[in-house]
């Protein structure tokens, strides 16, 4: 009951801190949607590393790392390629053209066909699979540890205890939203982050204790130990750290759930001291997500195997805290949850409100109704990821061993490959066929599932890498032909010298880790 207590107080908590950021009526478009274009560096790092932190993070990450060992912290490690893009190639990009939306850069780029393309795709991305998967991990996680209580407060079969906990947390988290906008989003996920980074820390610290430290790592899961494996790995061949190189161009480059906070920026040299930060970040929460995995196969020994591996989070959580203790790790969890969900509501009603409502609906609309629209936005989101969230809790209820982490990853690089093309496109060709970027982005969702099928014992970030390549070379051959290598426009831009080394530091701290853990 006091893990409960303490849970109950964080939500109450969160609750506070987002509804004293309630904005008036007369809330306009850029207090709403980019909070007044006034964060500072220290509100975009803790923001975007607390959006990008969910709760699965938490339980499939490391159940993944329990499964395949260090190579795990590739999917994090490699993510500060994508960040440092985003600081000094795409960030610049989109500041000095004044967007809200990522779609708006796009339709300057390519006209309103597939910067309409582009929002529709991300919309149900993030609001189905995303979400859904977000608030199932949440619900889970707390049927899990506290199915008991839950039984005797509520009653019922486990399904039914996990949907009430989805809607639970669906609807905190629409709530603070729609009241506050984008400012209310990134005063709680500092909260969060704080919440999430110190759970996290606390439980690899006890976690590594228990297993006697990372020679005892080496010493007895030395398979683990690895963040290359084989190319005839079915999950993580060392071959597929070129799809998650190129990913990042997406989920780094043009998403607009984690890129909303740097669109809101005070300066450029804020945006991009905020996501060189969160690169810092980067290199922690991979030790924080992937080592518990790793010193669990050691706390366990080959005898005590786990059949569901998205349970080794919940395993060690048991194992190794007591009451109380276990009540502000488990926050941590749930802030990483509620900073991501939030995160998800805002951007996607930012994209529906600007892009189709105030763009192609009502063009004549005020600032006060196109924010009205993105709230009721909000409540539509909330309904479908709710319904999505009992769709994940189904098919993992019927089939516990599922892994669900590498099922999400799979599924949503069938839409993501073709945003890796675009934003290649935008970004590294000099006036290419806007019929052609179109054709291309579409074609990549056939295209990938075509290829898994053929290929179905080829890993699937190899496959990954090959879709993307051929796609954007079907649109870079002719326009290298016509218009040649020369970039309309120089390619970095740096806010001072000292923001430049800082970006070489932390791009040979990533080259480094590879090697020395190769």
């Amino acid at each position: 009951m006091l893990d409960i207590a303490i849970i109950l107080a964080y939500f109450a908590a969160i609750m506070v801190v987002a509804l004293r950021t309630r904005l008036s009526p007369a809330a306009g478009i850029d207090e709403y949607f980019v909070g007044g274009r006034d964060l500072p560096w220290y509100s975009i790092a803790a923001s975007t590393i607390a959006t990008n932190l969910h709760a699965g993070h938490f339980l499939a990450v490391i159940g993944a790392a329990y499964a395949f060992g260090l190579a795990q912290a590739n999917f994090e490690l490699n993510a500060v390629f994508g960040l440092l893009l985003a600081a000094f190639v795409f960030v610049p990009l989109y500041l000095r053209a004044r967007v809200v939306t990522i779609s708006q850069f796009f339709e300057q780029k390519f006209g309103p066909g597939v910067a309409t393309t582009y929002s529709l795709l991300t919309m149900f991305l993030y609001g189905t699979l995303y979400l859904g998967g977000t608030l199932f991990w949440g619900g889970y996680a707390l049927e899990v540890l506290y199915g008991g209580t839950l039984q005797a407060a509520v009653g019922g079969s486990p399904l039914l205890r996990i949907c009430i906990m989805i809607v639970v947390l669906g609807g905190i988290s629409a709530l603070y939203t729609w009241y506050g906008g984008l400012n209310a989003v990134v005063r709680t996920d500092i909260v969060q982050f704080i919440l999430l980074l110190g759970g996290g820390l606390t439980l690899t610290v006890l976690a590594m204790h228990r297993a006697g430290g990372l020679s005892q790592l080496y010493a007895l899961a030395p398979d683990k130990m690895h963040l290359h494996l084989p190319n005839s790995h079915p999950q993580l061949p060392w071959l597929g750290i070129s799809a998650m190189l190129l990913l990042n161009l997406q989920y780094w480059g043009c998403n607009q759930v984690i890129l909303q906070r740097s669109l809101a920026a005070r300066s450029l040299r804020h945006a991009q001291v905020g996501l060189l930060v969160g690169g810092v970040f980067k290199f922690v929460t991979a030790a924080m997500l992937v080592l518990p995995g790793i010193a669990l196969v050691v706390i366990l020994g080959e005898r005590h195997e786990l059949a569901d591996p998205d349970q080794a989070y919940l395993k060690l959580v048991n194992l190794l805290l007591s009451p109380g203790v276990r009540g502000l790790v488990l926050c941590g969890l749930f802030a990483s949850l509620m900073s991501s969900v939030d995160s998800i509501f805002n951007s996607i009603s930012t994209l529906w409100s600007i892009d189709f409502y105030q763009r192609r609906i009502n063009p004549r609309a005020s600032e006060q109704q196109v924010v009205a629209v993105g709230r009721q936005a909000i409540l539509v989101v909330l309904l479908v990821g709710i319904l999505f969230g009992f769709v994940f809790a189904y098919i993992k209820l019927d089939n516990p061993a599922f892994p669900l982490d590498p099922f999400f990853k799979k599924t949503s690089y069938f839409i993501k490959n073709g945003f890796v093309v675009l934003i290649a496109a935008a970004v590294f060709l000099r006036d290419p066929s806007r019929r052609l970027v179109w054709a291309a982005m579409l074609t990549t969702i056939p295209a990938t599932i075509l290829a898994n099928l053929v290929f179905a014992g080829t890993p699937y970030l190899i496959l990954t890498s090959l879709v993307i390549v051929c796609a954007f070379l079907v649109v870079a051959v002719p326009t290298w032909r016509r218009r040649g290598w020369r970039l309309g426009e120089a390619l970095l831009q740096i806010e001072g010298r000292a923001i430049g080394w800082f970006g070489a530091a932390l791009g040979l701290a990533l080259v480094s880790a590879h090697v020395i853990f190769s």
